[in-house]
């Protein structure tokens, strides 16, 4: 479906449709107007009406929320349109922000700031100044065309947002295909640590998604550490996972074959690449 033009509501702006609107943009490029909607612009789905419209019609491409149930689950604007885009799922699982982002429209700041179990105050501290000044020229227009300064900047955010949910979902398959859980074996007990072979092409970050991966493997619940390729030489990095106190790679740091250990010992470099070398450094390096 081809969206020629995207619709939200005037006045003031919020989160939700402001993000919503970001990603529209960077489906369809299209120009974007704050105004009400007429029957017409509800009965073509080349406009999308945005958080505004009472009807929720992806067919439609009508994307509000507000005419919900006071009891219906935390959902947005935002929420509809990554439902619409097929990333809803991803969206949940790996942007942290979104479900805090959904309850504060949906639900309130008091509500919200209960639910994450902080006071108030402390919800209003986490405000960036880059939130409050997109939102607010956002609110000041009333049309937003191609090549305009917020609308390329709103391009960017719906793009790098898209961008980030395809690019990890493909990586966190692409590490289900080919990472191992090892047991190591140590004076200490035994522990369990990802490893990550070196594969070619190699990726630009190789260590990237693997704290993703291991929340959403049952397998993960017991890793302690990562070792995976070392982006800048032919060698391989370890690291703690959740800045696990056990391991301390200080304690590998005089091994010809580790060329970095850092002094607070969350993480090491080195040249091995034999499976059973990178074991026994990670063996040494517990306690």
């Amino acid at each position: 479906m081809i969206v020629s033009r995207i619709l939200t509501h005037p006045g003031g702006s919020h989160k939700d449709e402001f993000l919503a609107c970001c990603l529209l943009i960077a489906k369809h490029r299209a120009p974007l107007v704050r105004r009400e909607p007429s029957a017409d612009d509800l009965a073509d789905p080349a406009i999308a009406v945005v958080d505004v419209g009472g009807e929720h019609a992806s067919e439609r491409s009508n994307f509000d929320h507000h005419q919900f149930p006071k009891d219906h689950p935390p959902v947005c604007a935002l929420s509809l349109v990554l439902q619409h885009l097929g990333v809803y799922e991803d969206a949940r699982a790996f942007c942290d922000w979104l479900e805090p982002a959904e309850w504060f429209d949906t639900r309130g700041a008091v509500e919200t700031s209960r639910w994450l179990g902080i006071d108030r105050e402390q919800l209003s501290k986490l405000t960036s100044p880059i939130d409050t000044t997109l939102l607010r020229r956002f609110a000041t227009v009333s049309e937003l065309q191609h090549g305009e300064p917020l609308w390329e900047v709103m391009r960017w955010i719906g793009a790098d947002l898209l961008d980030y949910l395809q690019n990890l979902r493909e990586r966190l398959d692409f590490i289900a295909s080919v990472g191992e859980f090892w047991e190591i074996e140590s004076s200490g007990g035994p522990f369990h640590v990802l490893y990550l072979p070196r594969t070619e092409p190699l990726p630009d970050e190789p260590s990237a998604g693997l704290g993703r991966f291991i929340a959403s493997h049952p397998a993960g619940e017991n890793v302690v550490g990562l070792v995976y390729p070392d982006r800048r030489g032919g060698g391989f990095g370890l690291s703690r996972h959740n800045d696990h106190p056990g391991l301390d790679f200080t304690r590998i740091q005089d091994c010809e074959d580790v060329h970095f250990a850092h002094a607070r010992g969350f993480v090491a470099k080195t040249s091995a690449t034999d499976p059973a070398r990178l074991r026994a450094l990670m063996s040494r390096s517990w306690g």
